[in-house]
């Protein structure tokens, strides 16, 4: 088969409508955006945190004796820190964020997108203080769930809030900010970490985990101040106030062209009652498949393995607590920079270029980084790693998220809010959180174990799968950089695969292309 038909013709599916990038659309989708904030700082702050000797003799005194055991390397290193209830600590945010965002697609479209993350951040915000003032294995668990309801609310309404406030063509920028504060997040809650561990006693862990109200605040605070997206608007009947909001983040105010799109794909959206059971319905099946494997995908890069457990990680290669930390926060650091890449690129050369060219860096890495770790702990985990040896280890780590973070990383997040329309797009967004956090719950329990079981072999797990997902995108996925999100339909309709389930009467939700238009898209894939 022709490698034409791996792409999707974009030529009148690029529908420009006026308009200019304003200051405010810009402050305003900055300030959404923070609320990724209280995600990554989680995501940096529990690794740490639970390699501290304070906090792990306190409430997982198994687990200290396992590790001091484990000090004159004569032990087993890959099994050391291997504890049903430490990883049920860890990874019950995840299942607490899944079921959240599940129900949360009801809240945010009834109350809109900026009161979603409103009730996010508070309730991060209580989960925050519970930690903080932690006594026993219970209120820290039970804080746990209240920080992953406050990521639940936010994950499933910010992306959505900034994917429909950004113009087309900086869509793709303006909705990775999520993810940049997402990994500026992961980045503070290493150096937290790094600052608290030089402090004796219960104080350490205590500050690390109540900082967590910082972020939240912001989020709250900023919240507040936040117009709500004129297709939210649309959607709960304030029409005028929806066109003034677009008016303003447009910066004209002839926005009739985008502004009737809205009301269209307002209007179709109305004929459908539950959006959760028409998203199963044919014309929609390529979405929900890539709402499904997108985030699963995510998750079985390995990634949040060395996120979340990177100081556990790297002091299981050698180094020790402090030097553990240090290396969590140049991780942290290289991922934030790398983001960026993402962001300055995403718009100009697409989103299937970054996939295809993060995947085998990543799967690289993972089979450099599982052999080096194999030729030096072997089968048994019975030895040292020299401090060289093991910076070698973190370069490739390094250069490992790098490929996630300007790949998978930020594009899992950008897609799923970007290609549904309007009456499903609550619910799908819901759904792609949950795929994501069930997969990053199940992750996060079975890693200890795994890593004691599959030792180096690990990585190379995770890196078959980074094989299967490069495979996926680069034959289904289509391109959908500069397309209007009210007529994303047509990029499924021209797929060569997807275009058999969109049947010829389907119909971008906000306006019908001409049918000429759509077979003039068929002739330039045919030309390519």
């Amino acid at each position: 088969m022709a490698i034409t038909g791996f792409v999707s013709g974009r030529s009148s599916t690029q529908k420009a409508y006026p308009g200019k990038t304003t200051p405010f659309v810009i402050l305003t989708c900055l300030v959404a955006a923070t609320s990724g904030l209280i995600f990554g700082y989680d995501l940096g702050i529990s690794g740490g945190v639970t390699s501290m000797e304070p906090f792990l003799s306190k409430f997982f005194p198994s687990v200290h004796r396992k590790m001091m055991m484990a000090a004159d390397r004569s032990s087993n290193q890959y099994c050391k820190f291997d504890s049903q209830l430490l990883t049920t600590f860890t990874s019950s945010l995840y299942l607490a964020t899944l079921v959240t965002s599940l129900l949360a697609s009801t809240v945010t479209r009834a109350l809109g997108r900026k009161n979603s993350m409103l009730i996010g951040g508070v309730i991060f915000l209580a989960g925050s203080v519970m930690n903080g003032a932690a006594e026993n294995v219970a209120m820290l668990i039970v804080g746990r769930i209240l920080l992953g309801v406050g990521v639940g609310f936010a994950c499933q309404s910010t992306p959505l809030y900034l994917s429909e406030m950004a113009p087309p063509h900086l869509r793709g920028m303006l909705n990775m900010g999520f993810q940049l504060m997402i990994t500026f997040g992961i980045f503070s809650a290493n150096l937290v970490n790094y600052g608290t561990s030089k402090i004796i006693g219960d104080w350490s862990w205590r500050i690390s985990l109540s900082l967590a109200a910082v972020p939240a605040m912001i989020i709250t605070v900023g919240s507040v101040f936040l117009p709500d997206s004129p297709n939210s608007l649309v959607a709960r009947g304030h029409t005028e106030k929806a066109r003034t909001t677009l008016q303003r983040i447009r910066g004209i105010q002839d926005v009739d062209e985008e502004f009737n799109d809205m009301v269209a794909a307002s209007d179709e959206s109305k004929r459908v009652r539950h959006g959760w059971s028409n998203m199963g319905k044919r014309k929609h099946r390529p979405q929900l498949v890539m709402a499904v494997l997108l985030p699963s995908f995510q998750q079985l890069t390995g990634i949040n393995v060395i996120m979340f457990y990177a100081p556990v990680l790297f002091k299981t290669i050698g180094f020790g607590s402090n030097g553990s930390l240090m290396s969590a926060v140049i991780v942290g650091l290289v991922n934030m920079f790398a983001t960026l890449v993402s962001i300055s690129t995403v718009d100009k050369i697409g989103r299937r270029l970054l996939y295809l060219e993060g995947g085998p860096q990543m799967f690289v890495c993972q089979i450099i980084v599982g052999t080096l770790i194999a030729v030096n702990f072997g089968s048994t985990g019975e030895a040292s790693m020299s401090k060289l040896y093991a910076w070698i280890v973190v370069a490739f780590i390094c250069i490992y998220v790098a490929g996630f973070a300007w790949s998978w990383g930020p594009l899992t997040i950008l897609l799923p809010s970007e290609i549904f329309p309007l009456e499903i797009r609550t619910a799908a967004q819901s759904l792609a959180i949950s795929v994501n956090m069930f997969f990053t719950f199940s992750i996060a329990q079975a890693f200890l174990p795994l890593l004691c079981h599959l030792k180096f072999g690990l990585f190379y797990f995770f890196g078959g799968w980074v094989v299967i997902m490069t495979t996926f995108i680069y034959f289904f996925l289509p391109e959908t950089k500069n397309i209007p999100i009210e007529k994303m339909v047509l990029v499924w309709r021209d797929h060569w695969f997807w275009g058999r389930f969109i049947d010829d009467d389907g119909h971008a939700h906000g306006g019908q292309e001409p049918v000429d238009a759509v077979e003039n898209n068929r002739k330039v894939v045919s030309a390519i």
